[in-house]
Formats: structure tokens, sequence, C-alpha cells
């Protein structure tokens, strides 16, 4: 409809503007012609590739895979965080997004062909095993992980209730690989712990954005001020090795301290592709200090929230810097063939800050300390180190000021 809009205007306010017109539709026709035409050969070569599979491959694959294969590779070679979502992986995210599912507990990517984790979720079966945030899981039950694709390799750690998984990973630091034993089990996601310090400080801790996390958001505030009453005096809300998840989430738990303003926007394809989200009057912590928590685990609806109450000086954030994963995947059903998860958008911050591949930087830099003295950022994966990833549309014009 704008498309349509901008056209008429332009013929309205030039009154040689149709004649001109016609021969840029003739133009345009001409162009979308061989366009459709490229295309086409492109899929009869798909075709060819797949017909020559289907009958000279050493051993029988099914249409199935192979199509879901081919999706699955189309999807994955744009960016990390594009693919093909089977109806079981389907179902399994339908599942986590509401915050309970089956599983190890961990916040994984594919990065030079090996699983990489971004993070451990609090209280689960990897947690407990000692399954580290950079950790390089290399075989599965035996079975090498390279070649394998993601959902490969995460439908290889799911399982049946109750049962073990044998890891075989990589951790920097150790000479040798390790071999870690995990009992798979119900992850029930509790999103959002609290609990007061000294008497007067409310530490609330944000493990992941699910359904749950606002209403646990809101819990957690109401019991901080009935416990710690009128000696309250400022929270710490800690999103460290927050992997991220649903956007209103973030959103939601953004606008539960601030009174106004731009939380975040999104910019898709098309210029006018923009959606800002606005704070509502209402700060539930009734204006007390805020200091955040990140590190270099916290991406995604972390940065988003950590963005926004930095950018409004809402709150002081604290820490090492985070992930950088500064885009948006829409999830799009395909009835009776599960689902794509397609990256759509970029976000940014109130500032107009776009953070992918960067990350956001604490207004206080505080590494962590290992026992033997050493930092445990050196070795630390993050948005700009996965393969394929979408580049920061603001690097470009930075690097022109730099040269001026």
């Amino acid at each position: 409809m704008n498309t349509k809009l901008k056209y008429l205007t332009g013929t309205l306010i030039l009154g040689v503007g149709i004649g001109i017109g016609s021969i840029s539709v003739a133009q345009n026709s001409e162009t979308e012609v061989q366009n459709t035409a490229e295309t086409y050969k492109q899929l009869n070569l798909f075709g060819n590739v797949f017909e020559r599979v289907r009958s000279e491959y050493v051993e029988e694959v099914s249409d199935k895979d192979l199509v879901e294969t081919a999706l699955n590779g189309m999807l994955t070679a744009l960016d990390p965080h594009s693919s093909y979502l089977t109806e079981e992986d389907f179902s399994s995210m339908q599942v986590q997004t509401r915050g309970e599912f089956g599983g190890l507990g961990i916040e994984v990517t594919m990065e030079n062909g090996l699983v990489k984790v971004v993070s451990p979720i609090d209280d689960t079966p990897a947690y407990r095993a000692g399954i580290q945030a950079n950790d390089v899981i290399t075989e599965i039950d035996g079975e090498q992980v390279m070649g394998m694709s993601l959902s490969d390799a995460v439908s290889k750690m799911r399982g049946k209730v109750g049962t073990d998984i044998n890891v075989t990973i990589i951790r920097e630091g150790e000479a040798e690989p390790l071999e870690v034993t995990i009992t798979r089990d119900i992850i029930q996601i509790q999103s959002v712990r609290h609990r007061v310090e000294n008497d007067d400080i409310g530490h609330i801790r944000v493990t992941t954005f699910n359904q749950q996390t606002f209403p646990g958001l809101k819990r957690a505030i109401t019991e901080i001020q009935q416990e710690a009453g009128n000696e309250l005096i400022g929270y710490v809300l800690d999103l460290r090795n927050n992997p991220g998840g649903l956007l209103d989430q973030a959103i939601k738990v953004s606008d539960a301290f601030l009174e106004q303003g731009e939380i975040v926007s999104t910019r898709g394809r098309a210029e006018d592709d923009i959606r800002r989200d606005n704070a509502t009057p209402g700060d539930l912590a009734n204006g007390l200090p805020i200091i955040v928590l990140i590190n270099g685990g916290s991406a995604s609806a972390s940065e988003i929230v950590a963005g926004a109450l930095q950018d409004h000086q809402r709150a002081i954030v604290l820490g090492t810097k985070s992930f950088g994963k500064g885009s948006v995947q829409t999830v799009i059903t395909l009835p009776g063939h599960g689902a794509m998860r397609l990256t759509t958008a970029r976000y940014y911050t109130p500032s107009g800050t776009s953070i992918q591949a960067k990350g956001i930087e604490p207004d206080i830099l505080v590494e962590r300390v290992a026992v033997v003295g050493q930092l445990d950022q050196s070795n630390r994966i993050s948005e700009a180190d996965l393969r394929g990833a979408l580049s920061n549309p603001q690097n470009a014009s930075e690097n022109e000021n730099d040269d001026e």
C-alpha cells in the first residue's frame, strides 16, 4: 500500500510523470521477467540434484529427509539464528517458551562445525554436572558432532527423562577432553529468583525470558518489598548468563522500571519497516536505584533490558561486555511441516545504537576472576565470533567518522 501511495503522489505532483512512469514500469517488468527466469533456472538445478541424490546415492534416503535437510541448509547458511524446525522441534520450542521442557538445560550454538555452550541454565542437569559457558561439545554418546547440524545435535541430547547421556567437551585450560555424564530431566525453568541481601538490597536473578518472566518479576518485587519494608534501598537485576528469549517479555521487564520513553526499536528489510515500543507510566521499583549485572553470556532479550535501562540512565550496568546478539527472529509456521525461524529485523537501543556483534558495554567493568587469578573472558564466545553472523550496520559509518 505504501508503494502505491508514493507512486500516485509522484504522478499528481509531476505533470509529465505519467510518461516517465510508463517507461519505468516497462523496465521493471523486464527486470521481473529476468528475475523470474533466473529463479526457475535455480529451482531446476535443485530439482536435478535432488533426483540424482534420490537415485544414485549409496544409501536410500527418504524425500522428507532430503527436503528438510535442504531447507535447513538454506536457512542456516543465512546467519547463525535462522533454521528450519521439524514438527518435533517446533513443538519442543513451544514448550520451552512456556517455561518447561525436557533436556539437559544448556543454551548452545554451532561454531566451526561443533556445538558451543553459550550458557548453562541455573539448577538444571547440565549446570549441576559442571558444564560451563564456552565449553565445546565434540562427541555425544561417542558420536562425533562434526558433520551434524545444530538441530541434529540438539535432538541427540534430548531423550527420555532419567536416561544418561555422555558428552565429550573441550574446555580452555584443560589439557585433555573431559568426559561428562548428564542425566536427562524435565527442565522446569524458574525464570526469576530473588532474595534480600544485607536486609536492604533486593537481588533479582532472571535466567531466561519465557512467558513466566514478567509475572515472576512482579512477584519477586512484591515479596522483596514486603520482606525489606522501609529498609529497602535498591535492586540488583542479575542478567548474567541469560541467553534471552521472548521479545515481549524483555519489553515488559524494561517497562517495569521505566516511566516513559522508548524501550527498543526493531528495523526490518524495508526502510519503513520500523517498530518502536515505548514505556508506560509506572515504576515497580518506585524510583529506587538499580544495578544491572551482565557478562558475555547475556544475550538478546537480556541486552534489550540492559540497553534500555542504561540509555535512560535508569540503571548502572556492571560486569563485562554482553554477547552482542542484536537480531530478531520470527517463527513462521508451515502447516503440516513444522516451522521456520527466520531473522527478520535488527533491534536498536533507545539511543539508536545497534549492539549486533558488539554487545552492551558496561558502565563499570568488573571482570570475573578465577581462583588462580586469571580472567575468564579471554576465550568467551560472542555473537561476532559466530560464522555467518549479521554485520553491524553502524560499523561503516563509524569507520568513516574515524577516517575523518
